[in-house]
C-alpha cells in the first residue's frame, strides 16, 4: 500500500513537472511570438517614415527632371503598393520594389546638378538616409528575432510544445535581391 502510494506520488510529481516545463516553454513561445510582432512593428514605422518623405522627394526631383516620368511614376507606384500592404511579407515585397525605384531616381537626380545642389533637396536626401539607415537596423532586429523564435521552436523539448500549441515557423525575413549582389560596373 504504502509503495503504491509513493509510485502514484512519484508520477503525479513528474507528471506535473513535465507539465510546469510545457507551460513555461509555451509562455516563452508567446514571448518570443510578441516579440516578433513588436520588432516588426518597429520596421513598419521606418517603413512609414520613408514611405512620408517620397511623395516630397518626387515632388522636387519633378520640378527639375520633367521628361523623366517613368522613374517618378515606378516610385509612386511602387510606395503605393507600399501602403496598401497588408502581412509583412507583402510589405517586404512591397518595400523591395521600392528599394529598386528609389536607386532609379536616384540615378536620375545625378543627371541634374542643379537639383543636387538644391537646399529642400539635399534635406530630403539627408533624411532619406537617415531614414534607411534606420530601416536597415530595424529589418536586422527584426530578422534575428523572427531566427531566435524559429530556432527554439526547433530545439528539443520545445518542438513538442511548439506543435502542441500550434507553433509555427516564421519565414517572413528580409533578404536581399539575388540582382543586388551584383558588383555595379563603374567607368571613369
Amino acid at each position: 500500500m504504502k509503495a503504491a502510494l509513493i509510485t502514484v506520488i512519484v508520477i503525479v510529481l513528474i507528471v506535473l513537472g513535465f507539465g510546469m516545463k510545457l507551460a513555461g516553454i509555451r509562455n516563452d513561445l508567446v514571448i518570443q511570438n510578441e516579440a516578433i510582432k513588436a520588432s516588426w512593428a518597429q520596421v513598419d514605422v521606418a517603413l512609414q517614415r520613408r514611405a512620408d518623405l517620397i511623395p516630397n522627394l518626387v515632388e522636387t526631383v519633378k520640378g527639375f527632371a520633367k521628361h523623366e516620368q517613368s522613374v517618378i511614376d515606378s516610385v509612386t507606384k511602387a510606395r503605393a503598393a507600399l501602403m496598401s500592404a497588408r502581412t509583412p511579407m507583402e510589405k517586404i515585397d512591397a518595400n523591395q520594389a521600392l528599394d529598386g525605384a528609389i536607386g532609379r531616381l536616384l540615378v536620375v537626380v545625378e543627371n541634374y546638378p542643379t537639383l543636387k545642389s538644391d537646399q529642400n533637396f539635399l534635406n530630403l536626401q539627408r533624411e532619406l538616409a537617415g531614414t534607411e539607415n534606420r530601416i536597415a537596423q530595424e529589418r536586422r532586429k527584426y530578422n534575428e528575432t523572427v531566427q531566435r523564435y524559429n530556432t527554439s521552436i526547433e530545439l528539443f523539448p520545445n518542438n513538442i510544445a511548439a506543435s502542441l500549441f500550434h507553433f509555427t515557423r516564421n519565414d517572413a525575413y528580409f533578404k536581399t535581391e539575388p540582382g543586388s549582389r551584383a558588383v555595379p560596373n563603374v567607368k571613369f
